[in-house]
């Protein structure tokens, strides 16, 4: 087996320290090298307990020679600025969703990935995960028949006050959040072509961002996408897919815990049955992607293409529903 790739983790957020470090510890393709922060008291606690070494500052740990990638957890409107720096660095990215919060950003950050020869991955676990690719097979075989619709949910209870999704100067509101969830399942299913038919957003006067909003995307074929995202309500995590011929539908599909076992509801004809998804961690599904991405490109080029383009087209999609919501001032 080849060496670990070397990774270095740029901000100590708290996805970080709760699941995809431990799942790094279960990857043996990967090694936690460095690690910066704000607060050199939080790198330095966060490598006792990962392993590697505190670097002084963010720029310090992109010019280290023991430092192949960066994994970059940083507040939202962060990504893009130090994605591109990172790269520019030498330095493969796997970043926290959303990669970008424009579409000129994403365009700009995979330019620079291409140019340099260097894997620019959005971190989307839930794409990752068996569930997903067995909803992909079930797709692929025709047991739906045509398309017809696609609905899709992310939401999740009120944060606590001082939270960093309610503040805007870091990019926080639930369309940013949570809404790009349901927004790339949408993509993946029906493809790159959708546009924004219409949306709205909840939009919170006191802390300067949006709670909650929905969105009505539309396919080329007219086939519509339907969506609904926030963070003042009870949790909801599923997609459903409608076909002329069948439906399925599976809950708990974004944010899947480790050992939750998931079932995809199948409707065809007059007949229904569950199936069931082995348990997996799909944090250490999409490291060990990132990693065979960086030495074994070639094995995975495809679905790391698909990747790209969606995340591309993702950005883009984000503007284009600022552009059209109807916001409701709360």
């Amino acid at each position: 087996m080849p060496a670990p790739l070397r990774l270095g983790l740029l901000g100590c957020g708290d996805i970080a320290a709760r699941r995809t470090l431990p799942a790094l510890l279960r990857t043996p393709q990967l090694r936690l090298s460095a690690v910066a922060a704000r607060d050199t008291a939080r790198a330095a606690a966060y490598a006792d307990r990962f392993g590697g070494t505190p670097a002084a500052s963010y720029e310090d740990l992109l010019t280290r020679a023991d430092v192949d990638a960066v994994y970059l957890c940083l507040p939202t409107l962060l990504h893009a600025r130090w994605a591109e720096r990172a790269l520019a660095a030498g330095k493969h990215v796997l970043v926290e969703k959303p990669l970008a919060a424009t579409g000129a950003d994403a365009e700009r950050l995979f330019a620079l990935a291409a140019g340099r020869g260097l894997v620019l991955l959005e971190n989307f676990m839930f794409l990752h995960h068996g569930t997903h690719r067995k909803v992909t097979g079930l797709l692929d075989s025709g047991v739906l028949g045509s398309l017809r619709s696609v609905s899709a949910a992310f939401t999740v209870p009120p944060r606590p006050e001082g939270d960093l999704r309610h503040d805007p100067l870091l990019g926080g509101g639930a369309l940013l959040d949570n809404g790009v969830y349901p927004l790339r399942a949408s993509l993946r299913f029906l493809g790159g072509a959708l546009t924004v038919a219409g949306a709205s957003l909840r939009h919170s006067t006191r802390l300067g961002v949006d709670l909650s909003g929905a969105v009505l995307l539309t396919a080329p074929d007219g086939t519509p996408a339907q969506l609904r995202f926030g963070m003042e309500h009870h949790y909801r995590s599923w997609y459903e897919i409608q076909g002329a011929e069948g439906t399925l539908a599976v809950d708990h599909v974004y944010t899947t815990a480790a050992g939750h076992a998931p079932v995809i509801r199948l409707a065809a004809g007059r007949g229904t049955r569950e199936i069931a998804v082995p348990a997996e961690d799909h944090f250490e599904a999409v490291l060990r992607f990132f990693a065979t991405a960086v030495r074994e490109r070639a094995a995975v080029e495809p679905h790391l293409r698909l990747l790209g383009e969606e995340s591309r087209r993702q950005a883009a999609l984000l503007d284009e529903v600022r552009a059209r919501a109807v916001r409701v001032e709360v």
